[in-house]
């Protein structure tokens, strides 16, 4: 955390979570059930260039602003850990990382699987469903599997312009 007390951690890490709420609010429907986001790009760039933890606290800070900015239903501190979480696992996976399409394939099918299916399962359950846990595991499934390539794609993108660009001067190991 005595990153955060850098100057340019600080402001860089402002900026994309500013971005990040931004983004949240611009969403292209495919259907009535799927839409294409852009909120957790900026959140995915925070984690390659901050590492984890400073990614972390950019992922509650957007859910948290976001809420403030633009309030959908109740606030729930259930989404803001997927929000760390999520920052925690961009950051372990793109932190001074080579960015390839396998590892933000692997990176978004672990955020998948541990953040979308089952923790964000496991709070709309606690906030609507009180005994359908599995239930709402199901209905999510076929969104989840429809936007991991889609996600993958976009996430790759973005990353690996910004790493070919070379503006943050990153180390890659």
């Amino acid at each position: 955390m005595t990153k955060l007390r850098n100057t340019k951690t600080l402001a860089l890490a402002a900026m994309l979570t500013a971005i990040g709420i931004i983004l949240s609010f611009f969403k292209i429907p495919v259907n009535q059930l799927i839409t294409i986001g852009f909120g957790s790009l900026p959140l995915s760039v925070s984690g390659m260039l901050l590492g984890p933890a400073v990614s972390g606290v950019v992922g509650a800070l957007m859910d948290i602003g976001g809420y403030l900015v633009k309030p959908t239903g109740p606030f729930f501190p259930g989404f803001t850990i997927s929000g760390i979480v999520s920052g925690i696992i961009y950051g372990l996976m793109f932190y001074k990382k080579k960015i390839t399409f396998t590892r933000v394939l692997v990176a978004q099918v672990i955020l998948t699987i541990v953040v979308n299916i089952l923790m964000n399962s496991y709070w709309l359950k606690l906030l609507y469903l009180k005994d359908a846990y599995f239930a709402v595991i199901i209905s999510r499934l076929p969104k989840e599997v429809i936007m991991l390539p889609i996600m993958t794609v976009m996430k790759y993108i973005v990353l690996k312009t910004i790493q070919e660009v070379k503006i943050f001067h990153l180390q890659v190991e």
